[in-house]
């Protein structure tokens, strides 16, 4: 669509997706911040109210149940009214959910708090929300669009995970579920204004493009591989009867049991095996820190050579995080902690920069919401049972040795999954055209 001069965004002197990205930013620097406080949160909680590990991760895991259940319902949302309303339920349900947690004294509140109302609200303002809208933004840039949006999560982390715990250690962790609470509220909702789910809102096109319709028409038909795949209009009933829908949905379920067990437990394993709370505190941060030139990087890589080479990188990221982490069991050494940080952030934080860029390449449409959504049952669901899975496992046996190697497997399957999947067979990346 050509530029309409009537909407404010013809004045800037950049593309209006770039501020749609600097929105992204800053909300998942304070959104997936606010939820990954709870591994923050986990040990003053335990200690406190002597609950079992498993019991207390299970709130975790509750919130990301409830997640998988509203996905499919929040791309709809997105697909008939835009993301703004959602977003603005993600806010309100987060900042209830942080606000109310002081008052917790019972396993139940604690669910429906800092699980159901904080992992339901980072749902609808985080990775799944903006994965549904931020890919009709970009096409030749789309996945280091998407990165730097979602390295907001690292800034987020380095400068508000180590205040939470200053918090914590001098004030206690209800003090901090307030000012994150409090945080979320004033620092995302008004920015929420300015988000539109296309460049067509604004009478723009995907990257900033002048071209005419009928020009941009021609270069997206150009840009196919199997033209009758991408011909179909694809409704969530069709995608969900074809094999690609459900590799994808295998291989996020596991990449995410991966990176969710992992950022759950990694505070509380790491003081067990000898690290102080502040070390074990900063190296949650680093990993998000880590993340930022990974995520960017990567995703950029990802533009050039293809979805499933970065996400094998990202599987392959985790899995020698966790392998490390089996490793510092044995011989708690900083380079082995290092090593640790670096394979979890540099490569596995960067699956998020193609989460979305696989979907959209395969199921691209007016329907692209309903089904990414659909699909997030799988990845919110892996995001669930991850945190459950590692608790329970070390409940039963007293380590997590077992939980680790296990979810190393599951790293090399969501692998495979993804390659099958091959959105690479139907778009080729800008790089490879």
């Amino acid at each position: 669509m050509a530029s309409n001069p009537k909407h404010w965004s013809a004045r800037l002197p950049f593309y209006y997706g770039w501020l749609i990205v600097a929105i992204a930013f800053v909300t998942m620097a304070i959104g997936v911040t606010g939820r990954t406080a709870f591994s923050l949160l986990l040990p003053p909680l335990i200690d406190e109210f002597k609950w079992d590990r498993g019991l207390a991760a299970g709130a975790f895991s509750v919130g990301f149940l409830f997640s998988a259940v509203l996905s499919p319902f929040v791309g709809r949302v997105v697909d008939a009214r835009g993301p703004r309303i959602v977003i603005l339920t993600g806010v309100a349900l987060m900042s209830a959910g942080l606000l109310l947690a002081p008052y917790v004294t019972r396993p139940w509140q604690l669910y429906a708090t800092l699980g159901i109302a904080v992992s339901g609200g980072a749902n609808m303002m985080t990775y799944t929300v903006h994965s549904q809208f931020l890919p009709h933004w970009f096409v030749r840039r789309r996945a280091l669009a998407i990165s730097i949006a979602f390295a907001g999560a690292g800034v987020g982390a380095v400068l508000l995970l180590p205040w939470l715990q200053t918090i914590i250690l001098t004030d206690g962790w209800r003090a901090s579920c307030l000012a994150m609470g409090w945080l979320v509220l004033f620092g995302i909702a008004p920015l929420t204004s300015l988000v539109k789910k296309s460049p067509a809102d604004v009478g723009q096109n995907p990257d900033g493009d002048r071209a005419t319709p009928d020009t941009a028409a021609a270069r997206r038909a150009a840009a196919v591989i199997d033209p009758v795949w991408a011909a179909t209009e694809w409704t969530l009933a069709r995608a969900v009867r074809t094999a690609k829908f459900w590799w994808i949905a295998v291989g996020y379920f596991l990449a995410l049991i991966a990176w969710y067990a992992v950022q759950v437990h990694q505070t509380k394993y790491l003081v067990e095996i000898g690290f102080s709370p502040l070390v074990a505190a900063w190296a949650l941060g680093a990993v998000s820190v880590i993340a930022i030139p990974g995520q960017i990087l990567l995703g950029a890589l990802s533009d050039r050579i293809g979805r499933e080479w970065i996400w094998t990188a990202g599987c392959l990221g985790f899995a020698a995080s966790y392998a490390a982490l089996l490793g510092l069991e044995v011989s708690p050494s900083n380079v082995l902690l290092y090593a640790m940080v670096f394979a979890q952030g540099f490569f596995g934080y960067a699956l998020t920069s193609v989460m979305g860029p696989i979907v959209a390449e395969i199921f691209e449409g007016p329907h692209y919401g309903s089904i990414f959504g659909t699909i997030t049952i799988g990845l919110v669901g892996g995001g669930a049972a991850g945190p459950w899975l590692a608790g329970v496992i070390h409940d039963e046996t007293g380590s997590y040795r077992l939980a680790f190697l296990l979810i190393i497997g599951f790293c090399l399957v969501s692998i495979m999954a993804i390659w099958i999947a091959g959105p690479r067979n139907i778009r080729p990346v800008p790089g490879r055209r």
